[in-house]
């Protein structure tokens, strides 16, 4: 089975990334599901429940998000109304939306586990131990983790802790894409970053001079998303055998327009 998954999708330009590359790649690599993840998709904070169903009219069929879910104040009540996206399992209990979700694919199911990490992010539950739990509970042939986190060790970390348990572990938050995709040794697809879909000449997708005056001041700054191309747009193909569940191969794509 051949899974596109989608790094931060960032505004507007981010969505029309997504539009004009979709239907190509899926045509291209024979892709037989496309995940992504959202947080940043709303004019670069958050989700709406109009953008959700944008991005599932150009082919996405699963959201994962991050530690902007809650930046649109909405989403409190509307999260319910999304039944295709995930946001942090770690969440403490009582946060409204799913942990996980379950899609199925030509008699094959995939379920995709969201985590959030706790190095220089928001304070959470452990993502690890949460991990082991919702494996306990999850029953599906192919198991994607969205580990969205800051620190590259806490990442690694999580590959290395769920190797040979799931089928993908893929690293979101940072906007950079890493160059460190494998196959851990017992069978799961690894990479520290997926990158994103926003603009190029951008600072992680956002206005360069707001950043710069940030990082110059130490003031704070609303940041922007850039709405301009050039756009880049950044993912990876996984190739993984339902049979078991374990990857085969694990591909980036880096596509500009």
């Amino acid at each position: 089975m051949n899974i596109l998954f989608i790094g931060d999708i960032i505004g507007k330009l981010g969505r029309e990334l997504c539009r004009e590359f979709i239907p190509k790649l899926k045509k291209e690599l024979a892709i037989d599901l496309v995940i992504a993840n959202a947080e940043n998709s709303a004019h670069g904070y958050s989700i709406t429940e109009k953008v959700y169903k944008e991005l599932l009219s150009y082919g996405i069929e699963a959201i994962s998000m991050g530690n902007h879910i809650w930046d649109k104040k909405e989403m409190v009540k509307d999260i319910d109304k999304l039944p295709l996206m995930v946001r942090p399992a770690n969440y403490p209990p009582g946060a409204p939306g799913q942990e996980h979700l379950i899609i199925e694919k030509n008699g094959v199911k995939i379920a995709l586990i969201n985590l959030s990490g706790r190095t220089f992010m928001p304070v959470m539950d452990c993502p690890f131990r949460k991990a082991d739990q919702l494996l306990k509970e999850i029953q599906a042939d192919i198991k994607i983790v969205d580990i969205h986190a800051e620190a590259t060790s806490e990442k690694v970390a999580m590959g290395w802790y769920l190797n040979g348990r799931v089928s993908a572990v893929l690293g979101t938050h940072t906007h950079v894409m890493t160059a460190d995709e494998r196959i851990l040794p017992l069978g799961t697809a690894y990479l520290t970053d997926v990158g994103m879909c926003g603009a190029q000449d951008s600072i992680i997708g956002m206005e360069k001079e707001q950043i710069l005056k940030r990082f110059l001041t130490a003031m704070p700054e609303k940041f922007q998303p850039v709405e301009k191309n050039p756009g880049l747009f950044n993912a990876v193909m996984l190739e993984i055998n339902p049979i078991g569940g374990m990857a085969q191969a694990i591909t980036r794509i880096i596509k500009v327009l």
